[in-house]
């Protein structure tokens, strides 16, 4: 069984309001896959206060509640304590020694994973990758289409690369397919959502995920007709309510669509869940 999983930043569930643009006229498709191939999961982890960033993702990679290791939610990059119980065990730790085929898509603007080593601040994601080094796209892996860029277009590093072409969100879609026939897990991680939930911009927002939708279409068409498992999750609410700078604390969806979907919905109901449903039915 093939997975490709897609980490969206800061995308939670609400009810249609003037403010959410997180509706059917803005990303139709995301909305049909929460519509008929999601449920409702919990990032609040029975800690007081907003979700944040770091204890979310490391939740969601570990399968540990990262809010109550920690006495708190913790927002950004995670510190030395978090970063620890990441290297401990997580998802592509587990998947590599089960002799799995792992791909971390977004593409690092780096000539060797040795660079990031010396990086004080780090994501999760990337804490992660460091454990499975094999796993890091580079700058050649981006040229020769083997990676996606977190804004899936290229158009934030014109500035830095203005060498490396633009592509549409097509075929950053086509791109990634290409990675999930070819690995059985394959990671992208998409954090734009996040930046532009707390700009309070409303237009951003929805320029934002229209982008994303265009992706998300293209992509879905690909894993169906190959019999590939697409996983969606966040890690905390944001962009749904853009009234608000900061994140909510609204459930986040958990989609499954493809093989076995209905099975790994069902065990899922927070995000500790999501590491352990992934080991269960890869």
């Amino acid at each position: 069984m093939k997975i490709v999983f897609l980490f969206i930043d800061g995308v939670g569930l609400r009810e249609p309001a003037a403010d959410n643009p997180v509706n059917p006229e803005v990303c139709p498709a995301l909305c049909r896959l929460i519509e008929r191939h999601s449920v409702p999961i919990d990032a609040c982890l029975s800690v007081e206060g907003l979700p944040q960033s770091a204890t979310g993702q490391a939740t969601m990679f570990t399968g540990v509640n990262a809010p109550v290791f920690m006495g708190r939610h913790c927002e950004g990059f995670p510190g030395p304590g978090l970063r620890r119980k990441i290297e401990e065990r997580n998802l592509f730790m587990e998947l590599r020694a089960r002799g799995k085929r792992v791909k971390f898509a977004d593409a690092y603007l780096i000539d060797d994973p040795e660079e990031l080593v010396p990086r004080r601040f780090k994501s999760v994601t990337t804490v992660m990758a460091l454990t499975a080094p094999e796993t890091i796209s580079t700058l050649d892996d981006l040229l020769d289409e083997q990676a996606l860029m977190q804004d899936l277009t290229r158009e934030t590093i014109q500035d830095r690369y203005p060498d490396v072409p633009q592509v549409t969100p097509e075929d950053a879609a086509e791109h990634l397919f290409g990675l999930a026939r070819a690995n059985d897990f394959t990671l992208y991680e998409f954090f734009q959502t996040d930046v532009a939930g707390h700009s309070m911009d409303y237009g951003r927002a929805c320029a934002v995920l229209r982008t994303y939708d265009r992706f998300l279409a293209r992509l879905v068409r690909f894993t169906e007709a190959a019999g590939i498992t697409l996983l969606m999750t966040a890690d905390h609410g944001n962009i749904e309510e853009m009234n608000e700078r900061g994140h909510t604390r609204n459930p986040v969806p958990f989609i499954a669509f493809g093989p076995h979907e209905a099975e790994i919905r069902s065990h899922v109901k927070s995000l500790v869940d999501v590491t352990p449903a992934i080991l269960r039915f890869i």
